[in-house]
């Protein structure tokens, strides 16, 4: 098995698709799942456990969640939003449980109709929940801290509210915890600050990042939170999705682009670009319609990059 440096997990199942009106047939989103398991993804944040009338894209939340975890190897992660969701995810046997709430006072109340503090206290049902569960199936619970650096509504997010919420999932039970830029207001120097403080207050549980490249510099904030150790990020294929109750929010940084900038500096994915970037065209056969975005993909490879022995260069130079 090829050691990995970096972890990514693909979320444009679901933070792609949520705010797009056409739906994807289920068969496709299937064939998407297999295709990116198939290229070296290890982990796919499948679809969310929102009720339909609000998410209509995931109606079929059931269907894909099932046979997704068909798939030999494959971590199938899922959204939750409440204890609901938790439960949803539970009985469909779901390896990762990713919860979120908000920093922002005022998004958490627009995104899932509640203050923090009762958010909060959900999440500590559901940890119970999934400690009562049999220990060959319990999943992973993940928290998630969405307008980590910025809202729509309030502007700059405090730094001491991060750590906060952070140290609060910390002390509940959560075995990760996601650090969200969900409308793309973070900055390089932002990431280094919020990413060392979050790291220092939760000790040794894992930290991953989620960044969008609403202003074009989600990568750059990718090379700050490496320098801050982070070793998981979130991605969209094509750097599609965006939140639908965060006003200005657009596209997650492409994952084809970041495997990319990762394998350039020496830091393996397990992921094949090619077979990535061959992805994009079942996508867009199928949505014709919705918004890609990529560097790679319309440059190409530069010469070489495959050549053996480049990484093995690229990685004594670093």
């Amino acid at each position: 098995m090829q050691k990995v440096d970096v972890y990514v997990r693909e979320v444009g199942l679901r933070d792609g698709l949520q705010i797009h009106p056409v739906f994807m047939p289920t068969e496709t989103k299937l064939a998407w799942i297999q295709a990116e398991a198939a290229a070296g993804v290890s982990e796919i944040e499948v679809t969310s456990y929102v009720p339909a009338r609000v998410v209509p894209q995931f109606v079929d939340a059931e269907t894909v969640t099932v046979e997704a975890l068909k798939i030999k190897g494959l971590t199938v992660s899922a959204l939750i939003p409440n204890y609901r969701g938790a439960e949803r995810g539970i009985e469909l046997g779901a390896h990762k449980l990713n919860f979120v709430m908000s920093v922002s006072k005022t998004h958490n109340l627009k995104n899932v109709r509640r203050e923090r503090e009762e958010s909060l206290a959900d999440f500590v049902r559901i940890v119970e929940l999934v400690r009562s569960q049999p220990a060959q199936t319990r999943p992973v619970l993940v928290g998630g801290l969405a307008t980590a650096f910025g809202c729509s509504y309030e502007g700059r997010v405090p730094v001491a509210d991060v750590v906060k919420y952070a140290v609060a999932f910390a002390e509940a039970g959560a075995q990760e915890i996601v650090v969200p830029d969900t409308v793309g207001y973070a900055d390089p120097q932002q990431v280094r600050t919020v990413f060392k403080a979050v790291i220092d207050a939760v000790g040794s549980i894992p930290v991953a990042a989620h960044f969008h490249d609403t202003r074009g510099i989600g990568l750059a904030n990718v090379t700050a939170a490496l320098d801050c150790g982070v070793r998981r990020f979130d991605a969209s294929l094509a750097g599609m999705g965006g939140c639908p109750f965060a006003p200005g929010a657009t596209g997650n940084i492409v994952m084809d682009d970041l495997c990319f900038m990762l394998e350039s500096m020496g830091l393996k994915t397990g992921v094949d670009l090619a077979q990535l970037l061959a992805i994009r065209e079942m996508v867009r056969a199928s949505l014709p319609d919705i918004e890609m975005h990529g560097a790679l993909a319309r440059a190409g490879f530069p010469k070489h990059f495959d050549k053996p022995g480049r990484r093995q260069l690229v990685s004594e130079l670093v």
